[in-house]
């Protein structure tokens, strides 16, 4: 049993895009045809996770030309190569299935509104987390004279 969770653990992606159900996203997927690779986007709404694991998978949905179609994508392919978060959604369902019968604006989600003061702590935490010496960004501020003296 140990040996298969080793071999889940190693498969497993270190890096996890932060997204929920009822976001709306996309997904950058890659493509084998042939010899070529290409990254083809697929934008559209989760409406399901399911979870476990390894064969942890989300669902997303989208229009194309006004019939709705359906994808399920596994988190840790490696095919997956990156999920990101175009808008957020405000819902209360762990699964949105419901929206398959919606039509036109009943099948919109509410965006989740978030407070200025929350995005701003979030793009400094972005910002602060890209810099190579967190030291660097300390000295510069006027806290940081103030604690030294």
């Amino acid at each position: 049993m140990n040996e298969i969770r080793a071999i889940e653990a190693s498969q497993m992606k270190n890096e996890m895009d932060d997204f929920k159900v009822g976001d709306t996203v996309k997904v950058h997927f890659k493509i084998i045809e042939g010899k070529t690779e290409r990254i083809q986007i697929y934008e559209g709404l989760v409406i399901a996770i399911s979870n476990s694991r390894v064969g942890r998978t989300f669902m997303v949905r989208k229009n194309s030309y006004g019939v709705g179609v359906e994808r399920v994508f596994p988190l840790h392919s490696p095919r997956v190569v990156r999920v990101e978060v175009v808008r957020p959604g405000k819902v209360r369902r762990a699964k949105l299935y419901y929206v398959r019968d919606k039509i036109g604006k009943g099948a919109k989600i509410k965006e989740l509104i978030i407070s200025r003061k929350a995005a701003a702590q979030a793009s400094s935490h972005t910002e602060s987390a890209k810099t190579a010496d967190p030291k660097a960004n300390t000295e510069s501020s006027p806290l940081a004279e103030n604690t030294a003296k």
